[in-house]
């Protein structure tokens, strides 16, 4: 009998990946830009809340498509039944090439960025060394750890997902009892066009769809992919309201918009010589959680498309002891690592990154429509609740932000799609190849 994966997550498990996905480094970074894209202290919480809001009405459509096609893979599966194998392939090529070692990098160079302040084993003026060797080494240990085993990498994610839902509420516990206003400013900061600050609050709120990748391991999933993604979503939109409502006490709107270190600006009242490392530990624990999340889900992705192309068979493959896709797993940290050694310092990935990724989300989001109509047999144990309404509202979201980051960074967006489009010559190349076993086909599974 072929290996492959085996229903281990129960709903607590899934629902920690999604919050530990996407509770990263955002909320430690963007939160001043968000408070100068609004002009008062209650326009804060509610750009924050209508963020949470339309990340929901995205994660309903995924939650149907989960539910209906619970196979590894996530958009692979959808894109592949709904437009074509080539709209699946090329979307695993972007996720394998760039976006998900590119994402992986990032963070754990952010991750790393803070850890040195705690600890420079190299005493380097610069801290580039100590900076690669942090970013390389969080990508190595927690590679191997999910190489090991599904169980073992899920529970590294919901003890590094407690940790940091822990840390925000104490700082949120922090804020109540230190004077309000302590660091309020008498000026705010030039503003910012909303729009922008909306690309921020979503982009603090990414990562909720990574739960469709792993959707073949959920137990139930007809049940648990929709409360997972539900009550995640839940869960890190009142964390986001509630650390932000403790800025807002601690700091007032103005002395938000002017703030360079919000969160350790919250604390210091309370702990002035502790506040920078505590926080440090906090964005440590927080940057951990999510590359462990981005690492499990990502390599899904490969051995989806490793099960039904030649020319990727051999990530295909499913490792019957440790119950997880080793190779596509290996070579997801190889890219990743090789990215950090090259770049050596944060990049601008997410910018670099963004108008592919809404792009697919874009055109996930409206295969809810396609596949209804073009394989109405499927059951659908769940259904988008607001249907079409709240569907439409998220696609005419994603095409804003495509239009956003396009006209922000124009040369990076081309520069993405080059990329995009030479996966086109190689699908080309391999479809040209029989595949690999038409009955073991994720994307054409049950079709």
């Amino acid at each position: 009998m072929k290996a492959g994966p085996r229903k281990e997550l129960s709903l607590f498990d899934s629902a920690a990946l999604i919050v530990g996905i996407i509770i990263g480094i955002g909320i430690f970074q963007v939160a001043p830009d968000v408070a100068r894209g609004v002009s008062t202290w209650h326009g804060v919480l509610l750009i924050w809340a209508l963020g949470g809001l339309l990340s929901l009405f995205g994660a309903l459509g995924y939650a149907e498509l989960g539910a209906a096609y619970p196979y590894g893979g996530g958009d692979y599966v959808y894109l592949s039944r709904a437009y074509g194998r080539w709209a699946g392939f090329l979307f695993a090529w972007m996720q394998l090439s760039i976006v998900r070692p590119g994402d992986i990098a990032v963070v754990a160079f952010a991750f790393a960025t803070y850890a040195r302040t705690l600890y420079n084993p190299f005493h380097d003026g610069s801290g580039s060394l100590s900076l690669s060797f942090y970013a390389i080494a969080a990508v190595v240990v927690l590679t191997a750890i999910n190489v090991m085993g599904v169980r073992l990498g899920k529970w590294t994610q919901n003890l590094l997902t407690l940790a940091k839902a822990l840390g925000l509420l104490a700082i949120v516990a922090v804020a109540l009892f230190v004077p309000s206003g302590v660091h309020s400013a008498t000026q705010a900061a030039p503003p910012i066009p909303a729009s922008l600050a909306m690309i921020f609050v979503l982009f603090t709120f990414g990562g909720w769809n990574e739960i469709a990748y792993v959707a073949a391991e959920i137990k139930n999933p007809g049940r648990n992919i929709v409360r997972a993604l539900v009550l995640g979503i839940a869960a890190v939109t009142g964390l986001y309201l509630l650390v932000n409502a403790a800025y807002l006490r601690a700091l007032g709107h103005a002395g938000m918009t002017v703030s360079k270190a919000i969160a350790v600006d919250t604390i210091s009242a309370a702990f002035p010589q502790t506040a920078g490392r505590l926080i440090a530990a906090l964005v440590c624990l927080s940057a951990l959680g999510a590359v462990n999340g981005l690492i499990f889900t990502g390599a899904r992705i490969s051995y989806a498309v490793g099960a039904d192309y030649r020319i990727f068979h051999w990530l295909g493959k499913w490792n019957e002891r440790t119950g997880t896709p080793a190779r596509a797993l290996l070579l997801q940290g190889a890219i990743a690592v090789a990215l950090i050694a090259a770049l050596g310092s944060y990049a601008e990935t997410l910018l670099y990154t963004a108008a592919p990724v809404y792009t697919f989300q874009l055109a996930t989001s409206l295969a809810v429509f396609v596949l209804r109509r073009k394989e109405p047999h499927v059951q659908r144990p769940y259904r988008v609740t607001g249907y079409p309404f709240t569907t439409i509202v998220f696609c005419a979201s994603c095409a804003y932000l495509i239009y956003s980051a396009v006209k922000y960074r124009p040369l990076i967006a081309a520069c993405a799609a080059v990329i995009l489009l030479l996966g086109l010559p190689l699908y080309w190349l391999t479809s040209r190849q029989p595949k690999i076993d038409e009955t073991a086909s994720v994307a054409d599974a049950d079709k």
